[in-house]
């Protein structure tokens, strides 16, 4: 297990709706009425938690749902409309402890300032439990709810350009404040010294932006950003701005093949500070037998009318069987796993229940938190400023 970083495998879910599989909220177990309830987020995570996972992302667009990737369709029996990642994150992040918080973000469309204090705001919330995946867009359908622009005009090598861009403002703007810019002197009056506030002067093809930010340098300095990659153009976005990458191998091999790109995008980039931690993704059905799995996937198409399809492996079997692929694609590169849960809450359940102690009587998944933050756990230093080496 050498390739592993930390404690062993890193292990993390995605939550999405009622799950992954479009006809998940038509499960007897699942809980359709309540997607929109602060208490609904709130069990899910805390469940996450039970199952001493690194963390949960939660998933976020700026347009309904759809089984097109062209723009809206017509279906009504599959799930539509979905609450703000971020504040999502937020409202749980109280009923938490330990557990990482990263909800999802369009860089297309939105500011870089405004996302940079919301996550900020979020790491204060959590006390250095936040982090952000940051996703572009290219759906026509979304850019219209906006009509600054047409997102047409624009290739994928532009809109990932504009995303690092993106990134790399939001990272300035939490350095613009030193960590040790409030004074907090009551005696003095002095609250803050102004001189370790900084501008940021970012001014590029996308955005300009002087900043300091309104909100302090967050605990942990700079909370983990994470990118989704399946091909070159966004392995040199990760490599360039992220330290996580999600990514979506077939099988081991695979992982190998990506590893060896990734590092070399990361060569490419002149990357200096931590290498990417790769997590693998898949989306799961788990059940007591791999038959059972198998059946329950196929009920689940019968209902919504055709086999789902996903842009990364579909497991179904039991834990223990998932267990052997998770340790197996680990050896071969990856430092951990963000899972789908196909049907929500049964498939988190069972990853917390099933799969994690399988993972821990193998010896490669940790038995209890330590306390620290989620850069800490995931083997991540806290940087420093990168303004106040330049006042030194």
């Amino acid at each position: 297990m050498a390739r592993m970083t930390g404690p062993g495998i890193h292990l993390a879910v995605a939550l999405e709706g009622a799950g992954w599989h479009p006809a998940a909220w038509r499960e007897p177990t699942a809980r359709p009425g309540e997607l929109f309830t602060a208490g609904y987020w709130t069990d899910l995570v805390v469940e996450a938690e039970r199952g001493l996972l690194d963390f949960v992302t939660i998933e976020d667009s700026l347009d309904v749902q759809s089984s097109r990737s062209d723009g809206p369709d017509d279906r009504t029996d599959q799930v539509r409309g979905r609450l703000d990642a971020v504040l999502v994150a937020s409202r749980v992040a109280p009923a938490t402890e330990h557990i990482g918080l990263l909800p999802t973000a369009v860089v297309t469309h939105t500011e870089p300032f405004h996302l940079s204090k919301a996550i900020a705001t979020l790491d204060y919330v959590s006390s250095g439990r936040a982090g952000w995946r940051a996703r572009a867009s290219a759906s026509a359908a979304e850019a219209g709810h906006f009509g600054r622009r047409d997102t047409g005009e624009f290739t994928v090598d532009d809109l990932l350009d504009e995303a690092g861009d993106y990134i790399d403002v939001v990272r300035r703007l939490w350095d613009s404040w030193e960590d040790d810019a409030e004074i907090r002197d009551a005696a003095t009056g002095r609250f803050v010294d102004r001189d370790k506030l900084h501008y940021i002067d970012f001014a590029g093809r996308w955005f300009t932006v002087r900043g300091p930010s309104i909100t302090p340098r967050p605990p942990q300095g700079q909370p983990p950003v994470a990118v989704l990659a399946h091909a070159e153009p966004a392995y040199q976005l990760a490599a360039r701005s992220a330290d996580l990458v999600f990514v979506t191998p077939q099988d081991a091999e695979q992982v190998r093949l990506i590893e060896r790109r990734i590092r070399a995008a990361e060569h490419a980039a002149d990357r200096h500070h931590e290498p990417l931690r790769l997590f693998g993704e898949l989306v799961v059905f788990l059940g007591p037998t791999s038959e059972a799995a198998a059946a329950r996937k196929a009920r689940l198409d019968a209902l919504d009318g055709q086999a789902y399809m996903s842009d990364a492996q579909i497991f179904a079997g039991t834990p223990a069987q998932l267990a052997d692929l998770l340790v197996s694609w680990a050896e071969a590169g990856l430092a951990g796993f963000r899972l789908r849960p196909a049907v929500l809450p049964v498939d988190l359940e069972a990853i917390t229940r099933g799969l994690v102690p399988e993972l821990q009587t193998r010896g490669v998944f940790r038995r209890g938190y330590q306390d620290g933050t989620l850069r800490g756990r995931l083997g991540l230093p806290r940087p420093g400023n990168r303004y106040a080496k330049a006042t030194v």
